[in-house]
């Protein structure tokens, strides 16, 4: 049975209407990002990779 993740929002939201935040959780090997708005669909993938895109976009 998977253990229930801790689903973090960011500290960054669009303020107007809805439920518009990214959320993290990380489980020891995997980390998972989901919409508010929609909490059924989540992208898993591994540190490297996003750090890789957060880096690129930075530097855009």
């Amino acid at each position: 049975m998977p253990q229930p993740r801790h689903w973090q929002k960011s500290t960054f939201s669009d303020g107007g209407d809805g439920n518009t935040c990214i959320e993290l959780a990380a489980t020891p090997t995997t980390l998972h990002l989901r919409e508010s708005d929609t909490p059924d669909t989540e992208l898993t993938t591994t540190r490297a990779p996003l750090t890789h895109l957060i880096r690129s976009i930075k530097s855009a």
